[in-house]
C-alpha cells in the first residue's frame, strides 16, 4: 500500500545541482525541502572522482569526494531533508511522484518539484559498437566506482575510447588500478593526449572481441588501415546524455539538441511547478557550473512558492550545425544568466550569431579555439530583443 506525504519542495537527485538548490531553498525558509537520491550515498558523480579541480579557481586542489561531502553538509545544515536509497519511479499527478525504497512505496506531493537527475555516459550498446558481450566493457563512471568505491580489479591491458578531458581521468584511474593503457582512440582529429599513451585520432572502434572476457578491440583508421588492439578492458568515455527518463515519463518536453528537459532562463519546464537544473539539462558540465545553476534556480522556485504566475513558454532557442545545443532553450523571459552553447566540432575564431525570423539579434566573434568538450558562455544582454510571439531564435557559428 502506498503511503502519501506532502512536502513544499521535492528535489530529485543529490548531486551538485540538487544539493545546491536544496541548501538555498532550505536556508531561505522555503518550508519542508526534501531531496531524494537513489544511490546509497549523496554527492553525485564527484564522490568517485579522485582528482582535483572541484574547488573552482580559489581551491583548484579540492578533490571530488571532499567537494561532495561539503555539498551534502551544506544542504543538511541549511535544513533540507536528505533521503538516500530512494528512487522516483514515476508520476501520479503533475506534482506527485511515486517512489520506492527499502521502506516501501510512497507517493509524495509537492508545491514545487526540481529535477536534478544529472547526466550519464552512453554505454557501448547505445553507441552501436558491434561484437560479443564480454566482461571488461565499462564507462568512465563504472570504472571510477569500481576502483575508488569498491576496490575491484579492472584488468591488466586497457583501451580508452574518447576525446574529451574525461578520457585523461580514465587513464589515470586505470593506471592507479595497475592497468597498462595501450591506447586512447578517438574519431576526432584531436583528442585528450596523455604522456606515455599512444593517441589514435580519426580512428573508430569497429568491433569488440572475446568470449567471457574481452580479448581485443578492432579499430579502423579513416584512411582504411585497420587492426586489433589486444586488451582485456575497454572504457568508453564522454558522449554524455541527460538522465531524462523521469522527465519523459512526466510528459515534460525534451529539447532535441540537449536531450534534456526544455527550460527557460528561470529553469522552468513547460509543466507548471516543475523545474530542472544542472546536468539533467544537457551534456555534462563542471560540478561547480551545475551547482551554480542549482543555486540560481532557488530564486524562481521561491517566486513560484510565493504565487508568481507560470508564464506561457516563449520561442524556442535552436542551433544550426556545427553547433550542438544551447541551454536554456526557451526564452520565456529575458535571460539573466549566461547561455551555454556547445559545438559538435572544434571551432577557430568563430563568429556566433542569433537571429529570429530573418532579423539579426546579436553577433560576436570568439577569439581562439573552441573545444567540443567545453561550452561557450553567451552574455544574455541581447535576449530582450527577442519577439516573444515570434518564431525560433536560431544560433549559428561561422
Amino acid at each position: 500500500m502506498n503511503r502519501d506525504r506532502t512536502v513544499d519542495v521535492l528535489v530529485v537527485g543529490a548531486g551538485p545541482a540538487g544539493l545546491a538548490v536544496a541548501a538555498r531553498l532550505a536556508g531561505a525558509g522555503a518550508g519542508h525541502v526534501e531531496v531524494l537520491e537513489r544511490e546509497q550515498d549523496a554527492g553525485g558523480v564527484p564522490r568517485h572522482c579522485h582528482h582535483g579541480g572541484f574547488g573552482g579557481p580559489l581551491r583548484p586542489w579540492l578533490a571530488g569526494p571532499a567537494y561532495a561531502r561539503q555539498a551534502v553538509r551544506a544542504a543538511v545544515t541549511a535544513g533540507a531533508t536528505l533521503r538516500t536509497g530512494v528512487t522516483a519511479t514515476g508520476w501520479s499527478g503533475p506534482l506527485s511522484l511515486e517512489t520506492t525504497s527499502p521502506a516501501g512505496l510512497e507517493r509524495i506531493t509537492a508545491r514545487a518539484v526540481v529535477l536534478a537527475t544529472g547526466a550519464r555516459e552512453r554505454p557501448r550498446s547505445a553507441r552501436l559498437v558491434p561484437g560479443s558481450r564480454p566482461a571488461g566493457v565499462l564507462t568512465t563512471g563504472e570504472l571510477q566506482q569500481a576502483v575508488h568505491l569498491y576496490g575491484q580489479d579492472v584488468g591488466r591491458r586497457a583501451v580508452v575510447v574518447g576525446a574529451e578531458p574525461v578520457a585523461r581521468h580514465a587513464v589515470r584511474t586505470l593506471r592507479r588500478a595497475g592497468a597498462e593503457v595501450v591506447a586512447v582512440v578517438t574519431e576526432r582529429s584531436r583528442g585528450a593526449a596523455v604522456p606515455g599513451v599512444p593517441l589514435l585520432t580519426r580512428t573508430t572502434v569497429g568491433e569488440l572481441r572475446g568470449r567471457g572476457r574481452l580479448s581485443g578491440v578492432a579499430v579502423r583508421h579513416e584512411d582504411g588501415r585497420s587492426g586489433v588492439l589486444a586488451c582485456d578492458t575497454v572504457v568508453f568515455t564522454g558522449d554524455w546524455i541527460p538522465d531524462h527518463e523521469l522527465a519523459r515519463r512526466g510528459g515534460i518536453a525534451l529539447d532535441p539538441g540537449t536531450r534534456g528537459p526544455s527550460v527557460d532562463a528561470s529553469f522552468r519546464t513547460p509543466v507548471p511547478g516543475v523545474f530542472a537544473v544542472g546536468n539533467a539539462l544537457h551534456g555534462v558540465e563542471r560540478a561547480t557550473t551545475a551547482a551554480a545553476g542549482g543555486a540560481a534556480a532557488a530564486v524562481p522556485v521561491l517566486a513560484h512558492l510565493a504565487g508568481a504566475p507560470w508564464p506561457e513558454p516563449g520561442p524556442p532557442l535552436a542551433v544550426r550545425a556545427p553547433l550542438l545545443w544551447v541551454a536554456p532553450n526557451r526564452l520565456t523571459d529575458a535571460a539573466g544568466r549566461p547561455l551555454l552553447l556547445r559545438s559538435a566540432e572544434p571551432l577557430v575564431n568563430p563568429v556566433v550569431t542569433a537571429a529570429q525570423d530573418g532579423r539579426l539579434l546579436w553577433r560576436r566573434r570568439f577569439p581562439g579555439r573552441v573545444s567540443p568538450s567545453r561550452s561557450l558562455g553567451l552574455a544574455p544582454g541581447w535576449t530582450h530583443r527577442v519577439d516573444r510571439s515570434g518564431g525560433p531564435v536560431v544560433l549559428a557559428a561561422d
